[in-house]
């Protein structure tokens, strides 16, 4: 499973747009942005793609979601840009990506243990619902990178704390690993297997309300991509970034 270099995702193609029309005034500072509907009619995507580009452009400073009413352009847009930024040209190499595996362990087993403690029964949900995704993506052909990634986020979303949405939504699909490595069509169906185990671990664990063995869940999950990753590109151990 050589690392591959991959172009923009869609999500990433729907920020340039919408960042654009921020920066050249289409979209004024207060101005309400479309709504994900029409987010998806113009830009031909999914809603989780369009979730994802709204969770990045908030993660950035350039947008402000306010619950119930809609996502608005901020004051500060324009001239503010994110102190903290990874783009997908930081995770060239199989040793970058497993670096932010590391980082992941300790971001996403916290919030993994945050999540079983405070979910509510819709978060829980939507957590079920980008499984089952995931599952039918896999079993049509796909690498189904978009639905594992809505069960990451789901679980952030999960928190209570934006904080953890916010990293998570800036991140991206390029949290996973699959999304930088082209997996050999006789090892996907094993490989998509065992992620797909290792997920519905963790969803039990949140589901009963089990902190602790969610953080190993998710401990477990993201140790063993990590491994995965290791033997796929023979790099040997990574040394954080």
């Amino acid at each position: 499973m050589p690392l591959r270099r991959r172009g923009r995702t869609l999500a990433e193609e729907v920020v340039q747009a919408l960042s654009e029309e921020i920066r050249q005034g289409q979209l004024k500072p207060g101005d309400k942005l479309p709504t994900e509907s029409e987010i998806m009619a113009t830009q031909g995507v999914s809603r989780t793609v369009v979730r994802e580009a709204l969770s990045r452009l908030q993660a950035s400073g350039l947008v402000e979601t306010r619950h119930g009413i809609g996502t608005f352009v901020l004051a500060r847009a324009a001239e503010a840009p994110s102190p903290f930024r990874i783009g997908p040209d930081t995770l060239g190499t199989a040793i970058d990506v497993m670096a932010m595996l590391e980082f992941r362990v300790s971001l996403e087993a916290e919030a993994a243990g945050l999540a079983a403690a405070r979910h509510s029964n819709a978060q829980l949900a939507a957590m079920r619902q980008a499984l089952d995704e995931l599952k039918r993506n896999t079993g049509a052909g796909s690498d189904a990178v978009d639905s594992d990634f809505a069960f990451h986020l789901a679980i952030a979303r999960a928190t209570g704390n934006r904080y953890f949405t916010d990293i998570m939504g800036h991140l991206g699909t390029m949290l996973i690993p699959r999304s930088r490595l082209q997996v050999n069509t006789p090892e996907r169906e094993q490989y998509l297997e065992r992620v797909q185990f290792e997920h519905e671990n963790i969803y039990d664990a949140i589901e009963r309300r089990d902190p602790d063995a969610a953080k190993a869940a998710m401990r477990m999950h993201l140790t063993n991509s990590r491994e995965r990753l290791r033997k796929a590109s023979g790099s040997g151990s990574a040394q954080p970034a």
